[in-house]
């Protein structure tokens, strides 16, 4: 009999029988003793759709079918446990589609001696992008924007909800890399540049995404991508090396992963690139002595796209592809993405037939997987009872509106250029971005790279259609006026922008995801840029709409600008937010979740170090962001005062309550952001200039007044210190509101 001498599988199992609410109990334990070591080896392999379905891989028969022969291949003589994706470039499916592929599947897995369930995974990013009709929410970035976890979290719960109507269980989301590198093509991706918020934000996104963890219909296994530091190129191309200290590691880029775990995050994506030389795929400290014994993941921890080959073409650390399944399954992988062939499969199989890789090794592997399909209910067979009315509904979209709305960013409004309070002003709108649901989306819609427009959303609005149902088509001329790159012609937009009273200009960036997304330099292209000096010599009031991957330089055209509104990517519901913040209907709230560059080669984050705001006359102003993080204006006029500490002296055993009062002084309703932040004044490793600390949105009536209370504790202040642990030091601290400061001592 084999033993698992990694834990003790029974127990486990019992914990599991008692937490889910499946109808079918599986003795996890006693299944794993039956199977043969190619049922092990094909449980530890997911491949693409491609390779079950008619056509060739990346080029499949449309709409996607399954092959009965290539399934049968696939099920039968190699076992495998899992599938993902729609097909290897390949668009969206249709509900009906997906219930006949499931079901070709289900029925294929029900011949074979175990029956066991695969489990099938998607990237469903902003809403469940790879099913026609399903709801698509702003990206991440434009969430954390809104700074509203309880808004980002029914969204990630629509997803979840549409993920399982189309009979998908896995979906590989969210990201929780931190955005500190606006370079890097999947910044969109992220939740911002600071953990408090990329924190909150993680436990919202969990939280909707699998419910509490007990099994549901409605909810999904989440995915916490991508372990570990991914999002920190040191030449911000994709799946390029990081360099980086542990300590740095553990203090930025650990936490949300760390939160995620907590919450009961059920699998994780590995890191394509590697940390100071050694691929993460490789790397048995992160992969075993990291994320299993010290943060005790007990869930799947998955490749991404081919990355244990890369290990032999890439990296260049293992000889030959055998080399690379040993490196990877020893350092703590569980499933391969393969995608595309049985190469993985078949060189496990020899891998654990001549004794390199132990048994108990792969069992502890085949246990995560199996207890996820479980926990998911799989083992239960095709779920054909429970319906799913909201569907792609009106529903679903005013709750993507509502991420929309407060997730965009008035960055900029002269002589309150806006709201436009008379819809019967003649307006001309122009720019790449003003036609576009593709713009409005970015990557992962409908497609990998979100370029395609026959996938488009129906009747869904582009910010042009948009702005002519608020004024009135009469009212509203276009012209392109420039593409991404190249000047269309501005003579056109200046003859009919002669007639307007306003004008709006939408910049915009290619969709484009990891490595297709990546550029030489985050300027502005400047056939954009022209086109907005072109207009602002009409000397007519320039309104700015900004939807890009990351923060594009805007120095050049902000002195033309008289309001500029950055929307992100706001996805399918965008235009409408957009329309409805400039004619005032919405009142902007949406804060900045990161330090908006000034120039392309002056990249600093608003918790920089004091070294780092040196400038180059020597005074301490070198910290010049066009935009500072939590940065965002509002049509109402919000007055803080009162701010108070109940005590200067923090202890380990109790709270310091911060309190300030905040008042809307004008006739607008609106939302804000109230921000508190700290300032460790002397520690043991540099201290940063300021971080966040607590934060709260309210609502606030014209004229209304609120106190905002926070409760502080010493932990609150922490940061790694040298021996890598987290720790308060005793000192002094500046608590900060808005330009107020209130000094405390930390024993």
């Amino acid at each position: 009999m084999i033993r698992l001498k990694h834990f003790t599988l029974g127990c486990l199992l019992v914990l599991s029988a008692n937490t889910f609410a499946q109808k079918k109990q599986v003795d996890l334990y006693a299944l794993i003793h039956k199977m043969s070591v190619e049922e092990k080896a094909g449980e530890m392999t997911q491949l693409d759709l491609g390779v079950i379905a008619n056509g060739e891989i990346c080029n499949l028969t449309q709409p996607q079918s399954i092959n009965q022969e290539k399934l049968s291949k696939a099920i039968q003589k190699y076992h495998i446990g899992s599938f993902l994706n729609v097909g290897c470039g390949s668009g969206t499916i249709s509900r009906s589609n997906w219930s006949v592929i499931f079901s070709s599947i289900q029925k294929e897995t029900q011949k074979t001696r175990l029956q066991i369930p695969i489990v099938y995974g998607i990237d469903a990013i902003h809403g469940n992008n790879y099913t026609m009709g399903a709801t698509l929410f702003p990206q991440q970035i434009a969430q954390a924007a809104t700074w509203n976890p309880t808004l980002v979290k029914q969204g990630y719960e629509v997803t979840a909800y549409e993920a399982r109507a189309s009979g998908i269980p896995w979906n590989f989301s969210p990201v929780l890399d931190l955005g500190r590198q606006p370079l890097w093509s999947r910044f969109f991706e992220t939740f911002g540049e600071d953990v408090l918020l990329a924190n909150k934000m993680t436990v919202a996104a969990i939280s909707g995404l699998q419910g509490d963890n007990k099994y549901s219909p409605y909810h999904v296994a989440a995915c916490m991508k991508h372990f570990l530091g991914y999002s920190m190129p040191l030449s911000g191309k994709d799946r390029t090396p990081i360099w980086m200290s542990e300590r740095e590691m553990r203090e930025y880029y650990l936490p949300t992963f760390q939160t995620a775990i907590q919450q009961g995050a059920k699998t994780i994506m590995i890191n394509s690139a590697e940390i100071n030389g050694t691929p993460v795929h490789a790397n048995y400290d992160i992969l075993t002595t990291l994320l299993r014994n010290e943060l005790g993941f007990k869930g799947v921890a998955v490749t991404d796209w081919e990355d244990i080959y890369k290990l032999v073409d890439m990296h260049r650390v293992a000889a030959n592809k055998k080399e690379a399944v040993y490196q990877a399954i020893m350092a703590g992988i569980d499933m391969s993405m393969t995608p595309n062939d049985y190469q993985f499969t078949e060189l496990l199989i020899e891998l654990i037939n001549e004794g390199r890789i132990p048994m108990s090794r792969v069992d502890s592997s085949v246990y995560r997987i199996l207890n996820l399909k479980y926990e998911l209910g799989l083992f239960d067979g095709l779920d054909t009872k429970t319906t799913y009315p909201l569907f792609g509904s009106e529903v679903h979209a005013a709750k993507s509106l509502a991420v929309a709305n407060e997730c965009i960013t008035l960055l900029k409004n002269e002589n309150q250029t806006l709201p436009i309070l008379h819809k019967n002003e003649k307006i001309f709108i122009c720019g790449p971005g003003a036609n576009s649901l593709n713009y409005l989306n970015g990557a992962w819609t409908h497609t990998w790279q979100g370029v395609d427009t026959n996938f488009n959303t129906k009747n869904k609005l582009t910010t042009l259609a948009a702005i002519q149902q608020y004024a009135g088509k009469e009212n509203v001329s276009y012209a392109l006026g420039s593409s991404i790159d190249v000047a269309d012609d501005y003579a056109k937009c200046i003859v009919k922008a002669k007639n307007a009273d306003k004008i709006i200009i939408c910049l915009a960036e290619t969709p484009s995801t990891e490595i297709p997304g990546n550029i030489d330099n985050l300027y502005l292209p400047k056939a954009q840029e022209d086109l907005v000096i072109a207009l602002s010599k009409l000397n007519k009031p320039i309104i700015v709409v900004c939807t890009f991957n990351r923060p594009r330089i805007l120095k050049n055209i902000i002195p033309f600008a008289d309001a500029i509104l950055y929307a992100y990517l706001p996805g399918d519901e965008g235009g409408k937010a957009i329309a409805s913040v400039i004619y005032g209907e919405t009142n902007p709230s949406g804060k900045l979740p990161f330090s908006y560059p000034s120039d392309a080669n002056n990249i600093l984050h608003y918790d920089h170090k004091h070294a780092e705001d040196m400038h180059t006359d020597f005074s301490n102003n070198g910290y010049r962001p066009a935009f500072d993080f939590g940065f965002g204006l509002s049509y109402s006029n919000f007055v803080y005062s009162g701010f108070a500490i109940s005590k200067n002296t923090l202890g380990s055993n109790d709270s310091i309550t911060v309190n300030v009062q905040v008042k809307n002084n004008s006739n607008v309703a609106g939302k804000e952001v109230v921000q508190l932040y700290y300032a460790d004044l002397v520690a043991s490793i540099t201290p940063s200039v300021k971080k966040l600390l607590a934060f709260e949105k309210i609502y606030l009536r014209a004229g209304e007044q609120k106190n905002i209370q926070f409760q502080i504790h010493k932990k609150d202040l922490s940061f790694i210190n040298k021996q890598l642990k987290r720790v308060t030091e005793a000192g002094e601290f500046d608590l900060m509101i808005q330009n107020e400061t209130k000094r405390i001592y930390v024993n």
